[in-house]
């Protein structure tokens, strides 16, 4: 791992992000915090971590923007998103954008420390059949059209044909903090 131990935590839960804070300072680690795209995009003028945890659902905005912004700002950042909203589409996209890993939460900072660490992929992960339920595909499809439309959660039901509390109650029902 690299030497500086400079990390940047953009999540929009304040306590989830003081308690993860705290728990990477007890590791030696210069953290600062921020909620948002642009406060991200404002911190990294005068500011360049080596180590980021991007929180992919943020409010007002997308984690993936925020990976962006790391991977253009310095592209040796070891990026982590984090989010109770997995899927195969935001996962690949994170990837594609300069994220070092993809984690569902909840995770740890140990699990999150691995991350970090982790440089090349792992060719020993069993090649397993995935049933594919129709509830798993609904919830792919639905973040696919989340991802598309920027998070907007009434743009998403329209193009879903549905209507936009159905959508809010699906998406509440299977959050994960």
């Amino acid at each position: 791992m690299a030497t500086d131990r400079s990390l940047v935590i953009v999540e929009d839960d304040a306590s989830f992000a003081r308690a993860l804070k705290r728990s990477f300072e007890r590791r030696g680690y210069t953290v600062r915090l921020c909620d948002s795209v642009p406060a991200l995009r404002d911190l990294l003028t005068d500011f360049a971590p080596a180590y980021a945890v991007v929180d992919l659902k943020l409010v007002g905005g997308s984690g993936l923007e925020c990976v962006q912004a790391l991977h253009e700002h310095d592209t040796d950042t070891r990026i982590v998103v984090l989010t109770g909203f997995a899927s195969i589409a935001t996962a690949v996209e994170a990837i594609k954008l300069g994220a070092r890993h993809y984690l569902a939460k909840p995770a740890n900072t140990d699990d999150i420390e691995e991350a970090f660490g982790r440089v090349d992929g792992d060719t020993a992960v069993p090649l397993t059949e995935r049933p594919t339920s129709l509830k798993n595909l609904e919830w792919e499809r639905i973040h696919e059209t989340l991802v598309d439309t920027g998070f907007n959660i009434s743009e998403t039901a329209r193009r879903l044909g549905m209507h936009r509390r159905t959508l809010a109650r699906k998406l509440e029902k299977r959050r994960v903090t």
